[in-house]
């Protein structure tokens, strides 16, 4: 906590007026409800502390389902991303997509939803080009990200290959190689 409750009752205890009506001494009425008030306000804090990390979707927990709401998340792309990192990521792929068309771009997107991938553009057709990635992009259980209920280990590409296909331009053949 930023502000313990001692600290706060010293705070609470230092705009008490002066005179024998206000006793600072401990195991008083008043001092007891100072501790009281100190507790609620480090109580409060302690919150906001935790607030900070909700505002980012890649660390958010508590409110994970209400950023994935304003997003529109689960997708019909997102469904198989069932662990809380898979979902993170899923949303913060949606959150920080700009659009683009380059094979940078692509490589960026696979990025925030947790594959590394390289493009390969056929030369003599420019409506088709090629995503590379292993055959199976193995996630595992992470400390302090994933949650109770997570599988240890997923394997797959199915969100990527859906994802990519859906942000494709509409004009192009996009395939997927494995190795």
């Amino acid at each position: 906590m930023t502000n313990s409750v001692d600290h706060y009752h010293e705070q609470l205890q230092a705009l008490l007026p002066v005179g024998p009506a206000w006793p600072r001494e401990m195991n008083t009425v008043l001092s007891n409800l100072l501790f009281a008030i100190a507790e609620e306000f480090a109580r409060v804090d302690f919150r906001v502390d935790n607030l900070l990390e909700e505002i980012d979707p890649r660390t958010a927990s508590e409110l994970l389902p209400d950023w994935e709401t304003a997003f529109g998340l689960p997708d019909k792309c997102t469904d198989a991303a069932v662990t809380t990192v898979e979902r993170r990521l899923a949303l913060h792929e949606k959150v920080a997509r700009v659009g683009g068309a380059s094979p940078q771009y692509f490589i960026d997107v696979a990025a925030r939803l947790g594959h590394v991938v390289t493009i390969t553009e056929n030369v003599p057709s420019a409506h088709h080009w090629q995503v590379n990635g292993p055959l199976d992009t193995i996630k595992s259980f992470e400390s302090g990200g994933s949650t109770a209920g997570d599988p240890l280990r997923s394997w797959g590409n199915d969100v990527i290959e859906c994802v990519i296909s859906r942000i494709k331009p509409a004009h192009t053949i996009v395939h997927f190689a494995y190795t």
